[in-house]
């Protein structure tokens, strides 16, 4: 089908940029690791357009060494910057282009320029040379939010399950489902059918939120707000404490907080070093990443990032998640 091209910003790296946070291989998502020289791999997705599922894929193809001849072995020096194709599986008008490509601006983070990445690797230059710095997240806020609440006090695999089945039970055509969907859902069904446990009500009401109160996603978007007053706004939502309020706030590229849980408190203990119980350890990490400022969040994920692919392996090759 006809395929269009999104250009990113000069630093950007689909395979880095897209595998560097769990939410890549929550459905809808998938990653295809590449198979050959030159095919970083490819990401996949069904987004529902308008009440269409259109399935779509992005790659980022790099140029050619020389016209006619096959790109060179994958290195961030023939990709990176480079225009990103988007390859719909079925024809679509202007109208669903233009939603397609917002969508993909938004989980992609093309929103998010050069010059802020490199106001991240000022205040810690432990990522600048791998130029790591984006965090894939989802076409909306909404997504996000219960995405957050699927993996609070959960093991990863139940995580992947549960938004499987609120995709295949609730999605057009397989896509991430709408807010006014899940709103009318029985909470009952939602958990014989999802496996989502207690979430089941919560899921539901904060469906029903953000299906009728316009201004709640337009005052958690609002850039002129601050961290501390969207936290308390978070906080009042059903099934979001503090630990998924945190979450949700560098999902809207707020990085200044940490989403401190029993993962931080490993993390403290196997690669810092930190000794005492669980909420000592846990406020050692908090201070240890405070010198990161408004940036902490993302130092905290890229070295928790990087000791999961030490162990597994790069995330863009084996298509692991977190």
């Amino acid at each position: 089908m006809a395929s269009f091209r999104i250009t990113p910003p000069t630093d950007y790296l689909l395979h880095r940029d897209v595998c560097s946070y769990g939410y890549f291989v929550l459905a809808p998502n998938v990653w295809v690791p590449g198979q050959v020289a030159g095919d970083t791999g490819t990401f996949c997705r069904i987004f529902d357009l308008g009440g269409i599922a259109v399935r779509a894929e992005v790659t980022q193809p790099c140029l050619p060494a020389q016209p006619g001849k096959p790109c060179r072995p994958a290195t961030p020096r023939a990709h990176r910057g480079m225009p990103l194709r988007i390859t719909p599986a079925r024809p679509i008008c202007g109208l669903a282009r233009a939603q397609l490509r917002a969508a993909l601006t938004r989980m992609l983070r093309l929103d998010e320029s050069a010059e802020t990445i490199a106001h991240f690797h000022k205040l810690d230059p432990r990522w600048r040379r791998r130029g790591q710095g984006r965090l894939l997240r989802s076409p909306t806020l909404f997504e996000d939010i219960i995405k957050t609440v699927t993996s609070c006090n959960v093991a990863w695999s139940s995580t992947k399950r549960m938004n499987t089945r609120l995709c295949e039970v609730y999605g057009i055509g397989g896509a991430f489902p709408q807010p006014a969907t899940l709103a009318a859902a029985r909470p009952a069904h939602m958990r014989a059918s999802c496996g989502v446990g207690y979430r089941d009500v919560r899921i539901v009401e904060l469906a029903k939120r953000f299906a009728k109160d316009d201004v709640l996603k337009d005052t958690l978007e609002d850039a002129t707000l601050s961290d501390a007053h969207l936290r308390e706004v978070l906080i009042e939502l059903p099934g979001i404490g503090p630990y998924a309020a945190s979450n949700i706030l560098q999902l809207l590229g707020r990085y200044g907080q940490l989403p401190l849980d029993t993962e931080a408190v490993r993390h403290g203990r196997t690669v810092l070093g930190l000794r005492g119980n669980s909420r000592t350890v846990m406020k050692r990490v908090g201070r240890h990443f405070a010198k990161f400022k408004d940036q902490q969040f993302r130092s905290y994920w890229f070295e928790m990032w990087t000791g999961y692919e030490a162990l597994r392996g790069p995330a863009h090759k084996r298509g692991w998640g977190g």
